[in-house]
């Protein structure tokens, strides 16, 4: 009797257990299918609307390239990362050598070379909507969001 009753309760708090996870799993996927601001802060068109000033018609020039950007890099990010992950999958690959890993990481490599090009000239592009007092602040910007904002660089510490 008193080992039933112990089982009985084991079996009701892990119940509670899995609908609780379940419950949190749900609630995660909800929050997952709101739309990303593909990494970027979420204010951060607010911000160079208000730092440098942006005319409604830069804005709306902005608004149209940036919606193209994402277009057409969508489909690199995602050749990105399955070369990543075949990359990745060598790790269960026992005969692994140097020569396949070269062959993935090139792989890699050149997905993500073409990405960081044509993500360049799309920064260079939008650079031309703004006028040459504007230029400057928006340099600045993009070297303060590359940087990550308040992260210490690596090559910092080692001049110090």
């Amino acid at each position: 009797m008193k080992t039933t009753r112990i089982l009985t309760i084991a079996v009701v708090l892990l119940l509670i257990t899995n609908l609780v996870l379940v419950a949190f799993m749900v609630m995660d996927k909800k929050k997952s299918g709101e739309k990303r601001n593909q990494g970027f802060r979420p204010d951060a068109p607010e911000v160079m609307v208000k730092t440098l000033k942006m005319t409604d018609q830069q804005q709306a020039d902005f608004k149209k390239m940036k919606e193209e950007h994402f277009k057409m890099v969508k489909p690199y990010f995602d050749s990105v990362r399955v070369a990543k992950r075949a990359f990745f999958d060598l790790v269960k690959n026992p005969a692994l050598n140097d020569s396949l890993m070269e062959v993935y990481s090139l792989r890699v490599f050149e997905k993500q070379s073409m990405l960081d090009k044509i993500t360049l000239n799309h920064f260079r592009n939008v650079r031309n909507i703004f006028t040459a007092e504007q230029q400057p602040g928006y340099d600045s910007l993009l070297r303060k969001m590359w940087s990550g904002r308040g992260k210490k660089d690596s090559a910092a510490k080692k001049e110090k």
